[in-house]
């Protein structure tokens, strides 16, 4: 997993409110065995029509936002089944960063797990970043948003601070306990 830093990017506002993870990256896609893939499926019945063509009128298909690192979202995001394609599909596309009010907690925790940083903010903070149209600033290290020449901090628990930081996947994680799981094993030998 790539260590994260800090994100400068325009910020794309998908204006819903509890976007379940079935939105996110519909089941009928979940056939693909390895975590990458998914981002063409990313919100693939609200970006596309039946036949296949993009909709002209969906945030994500708008040349504007063709390069955003940041996806905006309303209250509950991420809710649902607990699917982690959802999660891929997002960084496939190539978002690391999603700012809300709240997430689904199994979502929330699966961001962390796969190098992408869920930021909760406030009712009001979120609206702001909705209104801006310049970039914004994420710096993990200093847990503040950047928007309008303005500082924002934001919480994060310490430990999936760490792993963004570290670029820590589960089995870097367990890795770093290398020497004490290695004397265990020995003091253990059948």
């Amino acid at each position: 997993m790539e260590s994260f830093k800090k994100i400068k990017s325009i910020v794309t506002p998908l204006d819903k409110v509890n976007v379940d993870t079935d939105q996110i990256v519909p089941k009928q896609f979940l056939k693909l065995i390895q975590r990458t893939g998914f981002g063409q499926f990313l919100f693939y019945d609200w970006r596309y029509e039946k036949d296949g063509i993009l909709r002209k009128d969906f945030i994500l298909n708008d040349p504007t936002y063709k390069n955003s690192r940041i996806l905006l979202a309303r209250d509950n995001f991420g809710c649902g089944s607990s699917r982690e394609h959802a999660v891929w599909a997002l960084d496939d596309f190539g978002f690391k960063v999603i700012i809300s009010t709240s997430f689904a907690d199994i979502f929330y925790n699966n961001c962390f797990k796969n190098g992408i940083l869920p930021i909760r903010v406030s009712d009001e903070i979120l609206q702001k970043l909705f209104s801006t149209k310049s970039e914004i600033e994420i710096d993990l290290e200093d847990q503040t948003i950047m928007v309008d020449n303005t500082h924002v901090s934001f919480d994060i628990e310490p430990h999936w601070k760490k792993i963004l930081l570290e670029g820590l996947d589960d089995i870097a994680m367990t890795l770093q306990h290398e020497s004490q799981i290695t004397k265990y094993e020995r003091s253990h030998k059948i």
